[in-house]
């Protein structure tokens, strides 16, 4: 464990936590998978492509969905912000180029009176928010987790 290794796309090496001399075993995303999910990415937003942006939209949050919540148990905050920004790039030039917009024409459709930011959709259908999936960690729990071979009556 004193060198990284990765396992299943994570990545997972020992460290110091931060302000103490405690080291513990982090997993993190290892970078193998965020390649594979950017060239997804770019393969659905392709400025040539002519999909419908509806259909994009439903592939692009099937994909990042359950990609998000099968790593959200590592240490993936940082790499989801990430993520978030390149494929909120991805689909704005892809979809300028699809309809032929400016970006007066990008920032008409997409901020509202007061000039903030909306979520990407059409026809109901929004992009999906790296940013609001919940990372949960481990946590050890140690002797609360129930066992059988603790109870004296076990047949």
């Amino acid at each position: 464990m004193s060198d990284k290794f990765d396992f299943l796309g994570f990545r997972i090496q020992w460290r110091r936590k931060r302000g103490t001399d405690k080291w513990h075993a982090y997993t993190f995303i290892a970078d193998r998978p965020i390649r594979q999910l950017k060239g997804k990415i770019r393969a659905l937003t392709n400025r040539t492509s002519q999909q419908k942006p509806w259909d994009v939209l439903i592939r692009l949050n099937q994909i990042m969905c359950g990609w998000a919540n099968y790593f959200k148990h590592a240490v993936c905050k940082a790499a989801l912000s990430s993520l978030a920004s390149f494929t909120w790039h991805r689909v704005i030039s892809w979809w300028m180029a699809l309809d032929r917009w400016k970006w007066q024409d990008v920032r008409r459709r997409f901020t509202d009176r007061n000039g903030r930011w909306q979520r990407f959709s059409t026809d109901e259908i929004e992009l999906f928010d790296f940013q609001a999936v919940t990372v949960r960690r481990y946590r050890y729990r140690g002797n609360t987790i129930p066992t059988p071979w603790n109870h004296p009556n076990h047949a």
